[in-house]
């Protein structure tokens, strides 16, 4: 069963106007947060539903409280910027959850093989997912070391070397983030600042990954909740003694002791057995989490 509360516990989290960034903040907010959300979204997209605003009226309402900030996580100033608002509307950083993929995804993301990929993509997911993550990081570390169970979390995946051909592009953008998690939960280890990511074991289901991955193949997702579930565990955990951790979803769970799965699945009534690998896992790595309880 997960325990553990956020309550009065401050979050900056990047990426949290919809989607896996979004249910993240309302699951703290229920246990009475208080939550940055940063985003660049500010108007309604076109067929993305969500802004920093409508966000934080769903925090609210939740029972959190919501500090909606503009903010294009390329950019230093707007960033460090950010930091101060929520320092001086919150009194301090207690975690900082670092998603930047679903802010931009629509227009970030490029699934191809190499001759195909545009320059220009190449150098956006790596603004993005590489600097912009090492960014958010950097700029958290001050506030951090004033919290009393200060955690970074970043949304990438464990590094499998056998996967690495697939949109070679991407991968190594995201593999970057992941390299970010394993380097600073050694950096930081002296602030007792834990550092981890989090990836899911199936696809979930968001109005993004729609628009990067319309082929409509998946046989199995799941909803964004459990990610936000796994992560409210992760956070409420003791920041000295978990950090340097490439986490999956289910695995986290499964430690804490839940065995029920299939409220996340979005289709309902599909076995396990149709479970669609998430990007960059493979259907043994599938087994070992969905068999066993990995200790976290």
């Amino acid at each position: 069963m997960v325990k553990g509360s956020l309550k009065n516990k401050v979050l900056f989290i990047t990426g949290a106007s919809r989607g896996i960034g979004f249910e993240i903040a309302l699951r703290a907010a229920r246990d009475g947060a208080k939550i940055a959300i940063v985003a660049k979204t500010t108007t309604a997209h076109p067929t993305l539903p969500g802004t920093i605003y409508t966000a934080a009226k769903d925090i609210e309402e939740a029972g959190g409280e919501a500090l909606p900030i503009a903010c294009d996580i390329r950019d230093e100033k707007q960033l460090e910027k950010a930091y101060e608002e929520t320092v001086k509307r919150f009194g301090g950083i207690d975690i900082v959850v670092s998603n930047e993929l679903y802010d931009y995804l629509a227009s970030a993301v490029y699934m191809g093989d190499t001759e195909t990929t545009p320059v220009s993509r190449f150098d956006l997911m790596h603004q993005i997912n590489v600097r912009g993550t090492w960014l958010v990081a950097k700029l958290a570390i001050k506030h951090l070391k004033k919290a009393e169970n200060p955690h970074i979390l970043i949304a990438s995946p464990p590094i499998n070397l056998d996967k690495i051909g697939w949109n070679v592009a991407y991968t190594i953008s995201k593999y970057g983030m992941s390299m970010i998690a394993l380097g600073l939960s050694q950096e930081l280890e002296k602030y007792n600042i834990a550092v981890n990511s989090i990836w899911p074991v199936a696809p979930i289901e968001t109005a993004a990954l729609k628009i990067t991955d319309p082929s409509k193949k998946r046989r199995f997702t799941r909803t964004p909740e459990i990610m936000a579930d796994a992560v409210h565990h992760i956070l409420c955990q003791d920041s000295k003694t978990v950090t340097g951790n490439l986490y999956m979803d289910e695995a986290v769970l499964r430690e804490a002791g839940q065995t029920e799965f299939e409220k996340y699945n979005y289709i309902k009534d599909v076995g396990i057995d149709q479970l669609s690998p998430s990007f960059f896992l493979t259907k043994e790595q599938i087994a070992d989490v969905t068999n066993t309880r990995p200790k976290l």
